[in-house]
């Protein structure tokens, strides 16, 4: 693979900031240590608040990083969220003169679900309960709508932005890839498609474009990835965390401390097999003949691991590492609040040999 990257997020909002704290000096050594050790040569940075993309990103071309910049604006109108895309698009644009062929730029990321227009529902949770979305996917009803905004979206970009230009697709979103200069799909390993994982990606190579797997992962305990269904999750394990909890604790300040992050259920802790599921599918995006590969994710904040089984929401992420809360701090990574999991060093290694 050409690219070997990772995701990072500088805050993702939905219901509530999933990147609570932004310290622009975390930041810079956080992507120090993805470039170093992880032996990454490129950085997919998502997020909604321009600022932060924009400090994230020139750190991260600075220290020699490719970037993939990925605003993502959820739930709001196609005419709302093209109008952020351009406006970020316009700032990126400063970098890429100063670095030039050094920057992705993504115009959304899965907008089938995350945006408002294309299946019916105000919000992503009214989108994926809808009795009509999975007829409606598998009809094909939502690539009509889904191109016309990416054909707005790719010109109105492309008036401001001079480098080059992409989309994070689902699987399942049939995208006029004529338009961009790489496919970008976001591909997980769920179980009910394993033995189609690399069948699925086939279509992608037929347009003679550079294919990146723009997000894949799993979460961090045993069967994890195993989610089923057309619309599921697919191995970010978010249906094990006690949401109300979580909304609780990050949304309402000082109380929301008071309330304990909880996992549901009795879930077993495993990092060697997030591990070994990492390895085995970068090998097989390897053999598949992707240019690149990113995974989810670096770290999540929102997800901090605990010592009781029954607070550890860690074991329902995708990150490389594990956060902690209340001012903790690693032991491998003393100046950080986090530790390296079996995977990071998974990860770094196959990373460093390929």
């Amino acid at each position: 693979m050409n690219r070997k990257g990772v995701t990072y997020d500088v805050g993702s909002v939905m219901g509530f900031n999933w990147r609570p704290h932004f310290d622009p000096k975390i930041v810079h050594r956080e992507l120090e240590i993805i470039k170093n050790d992880l032996h990454c040569n490129a950085v997919r940075i998502c997020g909604l608040d321009i600022e932060r993309l924009i400090i994230t990103a020139e750190d991260a071309l600075k220290q020699g990083l490719e970037v993939w910049l990925s605003p993502l604006m959820w739930d709001k109108r196609p005419d709302r969220t093209l109008n952020y895309i351009t406006k970020t698009a316009t700032a990126a644009e400063k970098l890429n003169q100063q670095w030039p062929n050094r920057i992705v730029f993504s115009v959304g990321s899965e907008l089938t679900l995350f945006m408002q227009g294309i299946v019916e529902g105000r919000n992503f949770a009214a989108r994926i309960t809808n009795p009509s979305l999975i007829p409606r996917v598998k009809a094909g009803a939502h690539n009509k709508p889904l191109n016309a905004f990416l054909v707005k979206a790719n010109d109105s970009v492309r008036e401001v932005f001079h480098g080059k230009v992409t989309y994070a697709s689902l699987i399942w979103e049939a995208v006029d890839w004529g338009i961009f200069d790489f496919v970008g799909v976001d591909h997980y390993r769920a179980e009910s498609i394993k033995d189609r994982y690399v069948e699925m990606l086939k279509p992608s190579f037929s347009y003679n474009k550079p294919v990146v797997v723009t997000e894949f992962g799993c979460s961090t305990y045993h069967g994890g990835v195993g989610s089923e269904g057309l619309l599921s999750s697919a191995g970010l394990g978010g249906n094990i965390v006690d949401f109300r909890s979580q909304f609780l604790h990050y949304k309402i300040p000082l109380l929301g401390r008071l309330v304990r992050l909880r996992v549901n259920g009795n879930h077993v802790r495993d990092e060697d097999w997030q591990a070994q599921q990492l390895v085995d599918q970068l090998s097989v995006l390897d053999g598949a003949g992707v240019d690149g590969a990113f995974i989810s994710c670096f770290v999540s904040q929102i997800t901090p691991y605990d010592d009781d089984p029954r607070y550890d929401l860690d074991m329902a992420s995708p990150s490389l590492v594990k956060s902690y809360e209340n001012g903790r701090h690693g032991a491998t990574y003393p100046d950080m609040p986090w530790e390296p999991k079996e995977s990071f060093k998974a990860v770094a290694d196959y990373y460093a040999k390929h």
